[in-house]
């Protein structure tokens, strides 16, 4: 659409429709972001829970008055300030009564308010509510000017812009909201520990973050729970405003006796609806994704009482823990985005230290108005308080006036000096109130507020008066809210994630005994169990094909694959494809050239040693566990340069001393073990030396039982003294005992 305006349409102006949406949908968000979605820095309300507190003090429903029904209080609300639907101002007003969502509720309830399943409160012609102490703070000084005022919707009333609040309450309840382009996720914190950090702060206005953080180590949920985030990371997220924070369940391992044990879980991370959490696990434990939980039983009554039990007692509680808080919302990640309303106008995302300083300089605004109201107050007192002590030392006269001229009020004024105050007070006054009225009485309370008058004009004159008085009243609410009160101790321990250095993935398998089968040409598969001599015989391969490796593993395992390019391979065992038919081809999971062979598949034994032979007679002994690759292309081991290749790769048992190396001329060679160095990759030294041909197969042993090897159809023989054949490293070798017909060297 075009963006000129044609005075010529007949249909009036014509508007550019992108104009038009732009401005409409700004004026939507911002009136989100202000009106609805964002707390007000200094109160840390949003204009919903601002309403219901003030609508509610109108009510007169303070801690010491009765309960009145929420049915009265919402429709207040939404009759006179909100005019919003009535379900979510009830939702708000419920959430601000939970004692398990807020840290610290501003409103009492009494009926059910919902609780921590998840489940909701009753309808609100069923509940009533008043105010809590922390209410009357935020609203303290309401009536004494402490705040601006504005009209409400409708113009029939007037209603506070922003609340007193002698209570940090942004931080100390925290905030949610998604506005337009923005949202806003505060946690709650400790009233002691905010009231710290405000002291040092109004001693020390640019405090580093780190010594903030001395007093405030972290959130505080109303559920309690257990903080894991490292402290570096805790420290971003207060100097800038955004981060988040780990947050774990607290569990203790619970003994049943005869070492049996069970793991309670005794609190909640924030805003984790119980039920919902013990469903998806026993969902995850039906799924099998959990493979050491055998059962979870919700005990609780009033407190938390989660029951894990492990599927045997031998299994590790951490370990057990670890894979639930990775797999359920036993941990969640509490998001920190600190984006308020400033001077209740302008969004932006604050630091901790910036967000104490606008409070306590809302403080300080309060303070002066309260300051300026009263001293106002004295001023009409003393007054009156001076035409009363006049009317009170010529009575008589006064009360003749009255009965008898036409006009009293001016008649006193001018007969006495009076102002239009007094002169109104006078004729205000009860009868009853003359037995009252004496000199010294009336000259008491008028020096009592001259004095009040000079001590205020003195901290209005004085900064620092001000900063003491307002450290004062921040010293009053550590003291009401403090951690040695119930409602303030501190609930979620700050700890360090615990290091349990496990490998999960492994633990989340289900460990069941396998055999593997590989064919000569490659193709790999998982056979259930762990199959007898009999049973390996009768497996069938692809036309073509034969066996290759087959052995006994547990689903739990790695395996090692070494190929003939002196790479080594990693795989699986719970990935490997499952019995039917010939499986796969083991190339498909791993990136090995097509002209190697596979030289060796093993279940993979950190604590082992292997022995590399290449094809060119050169060798050295490797850790396994510096063999393991974790990618799909493996890692280089044994440096060979074709046509040479990796011939041997067997492990070596504990207490062999012994090597064996046979040449493809036949010849044999024996040297001891301690010849061969260990080391990472590399080519290795030179094991046997040879004219023509090369190495045919190497093996370890131990010396005193000798080289077993098999000749071809019959079984293993043994070969126990080897002294002819002993000699240094890298020699030639002596010929190899008759009877050794051309199958496997080694057995």
């Amino acid at each position: 659409m075009s963006s000129h305006h044609h005075s010529d349409s007949p249909k009036g102006e014509a508007v550019s429709l992108k104009e038009a949406l732009e401005e409409r949908y700004l004026a939507y968000a911002l009136s989100t972001i202000m009106h609805r979605a964002l707390p007000d820095v200094r109160d840390g309300l949003k204009p919903v829970h601002r309403r219901l507190l003030y609508a509610m003090h109108v009510l007169r429903l303070d801690p010491r008055a009765g309960f009145k029904k929420c049915a009265r209080v919402v429709g207040d609300v939404i009759g006179k300030f909100h005019p919003h639907g009535d379900q979510a101002v009830y939702d708000a007003m419920v959430r601000l009564a939970q004692d398990f969502a807020v840290r610290w509720p501003l409103i009492e309830g009494q009926g059910n308010f919902g609780n921590i399943d998840g489940d909701g409160a009753a309808a609100y012609r069923y509940t009533e509510a008043r105010l809590t102490d922390v209410a009357m703070a935020l609203l303290e000084g309401l009536d004494e000017d402490a705040v601006d005022f504005r009209e409400t919707y409708n113009g029939e009333d007037e209603e506070p812009v922003v609340l007193p609040a002698a209570f940090p309450n942004l931080l100390a309840n925290g905030a949610q909201g998604i506005a337009v382009g923005m949202a806003t996720a505060i946690p709650p914190h400790n009233v002691e520990e905010l009231c710290n950090a405000a002291l040092h702060l109004i001693k020390h206005r640019n405090a580093s973050i780190d010594k903030l953080l001395e007093f405030v180590p972290g959130p505080d949920f109303p559920t309690g729970g257990v903080l894991v985030e490292p402290r570096e990371s805790i420290r971003k997220a207060y100097e800038t405003g955004r981060g988040g924070f780990r947050l774990r369940a607290r569990w203790e391992k619970e003994e049943l006796g005869r070492g049996q044990w069970q793991i309670v879980v005794t609190e909640m991370p924030y805003q984790v609806p119980k039920a919902k959490l013990v469903e998806k696990i026993a969902e995850l434990i039906t799924a099998r994704k959990l493979p050491l939980l055998d059962d979870v039983r919700d005990e609780s009554a009033e407190d938390v009482r989660l029951v894990l039990v492990p599927k045997s007692r031998n299994v590790d509680p951490q370990v057990l823990m670890e894979s639930l808080f990775r797999l359920t919302d036993l941990e969640v990640r509490v998001p920190l985005n600190m984006n308020v309303l400033s001077g209740g106008r302008v969004p932006k995302v604050m630091g901790l230290r910036e967000v104490l300083r606008e409070w306590l300089q809302h403080r300080m605004d309060v303070l002066i108005r309260r300051t300026y109201w009263r001293l106002e107050k004295i001023a009409h007192r003393m007054e009156v308080l001076e035409g009363l002590l006049i009317a009170y030392l010529n009575i008589d006269e006064v009360i003749r006036i009255i009965r008898f001229e036409d006009d009293p009020k001016a008649e006193l004024m001018s007969r006495f000096g009076l102002t239009e105050v007094q002169a109104e007070a006078i004729l205000n006054m009860r009868l009853r109130a003359l037995n009252k009225l004496q000199e010294i009485e009336i000259r008491r309370e008028h020096e009592e507020l001259a004095k009040e008058r000079e001590e205020l004009q003195a901290l209005l004159a004085s900064e620092e008066k001000q900063w003491s008085r307002i450290a004062w009243e921040v010293r009053g609410m550590r003291e009401r809210w403090g951690k040695k009160t119930e409602l303030g101790r501190r609930r979620t321990e700050v700890a360090e994630a615990p290091v349990v250095e496990v490998d999960l993935d492994a633990v989340l398998v289900e460990k069941e005994p396998i055999t593997v089968v590989c064919s000569a040409k490659g193709w790999i598969r998982a056979l259930k169990g762990h199959l007898n001599e009999e049973a390996i015989a009768k497996i069938s391969y692809k036309e073509g094909d034969s066996a290759g490796f087959v052995f006994h593993a547990q689903s739990t395992d790695k395996l090692l694959l070494a190929s003939s390019s002196g790479r080594f391979y990693t795989l699986e065992a719970a990935k490997l494809p499952g019995g039917r038919g010939a499986g796969e081809p083991v190339r498909l999971s791993i990136d090995m050239a097509a002209e190697d062979d596979i030289v060796a598949l093993m279940v993979h034994d950190p604590k082992a040693r292997l022995l590399l032979a290449s094809s060119e007679g050169n060798g050295f002994i490797v850790k396994e566990a510096d063999v393991l690759a974790t990618t799909r292309k493996g890692r280089q081991v044994m440096n060979v340069k074709a046509p040479a290749r990796l011939a041997v790769c067997r492990r070596v048992p504990e207490g062999h001393d012994m090597v064996a190396v046979l040449g493809e001329n036949r010849r044999l060679l024996v040297f001891p073990l301690s010849e061969l160095p260990e080391m990472g990759r590399g080519k290795g030294v030179r094991l046997q030396r040879y004219k023509d041909g090369g190495l045919a197969d190497a093996v370890t042993f131990r010396q005193e039982e000798g080289i077993r090897w098999a000749a071809e159809g019959k079984t293993a023989r043994l070969l126990q003294d080897i002294t002819p054949w002993l000699g240094r490293r890298a020699a030639v070798g002596k010929p190899m005992p008759k009877g050794i017909g051309k199958g496997r060297l080694f057995a």
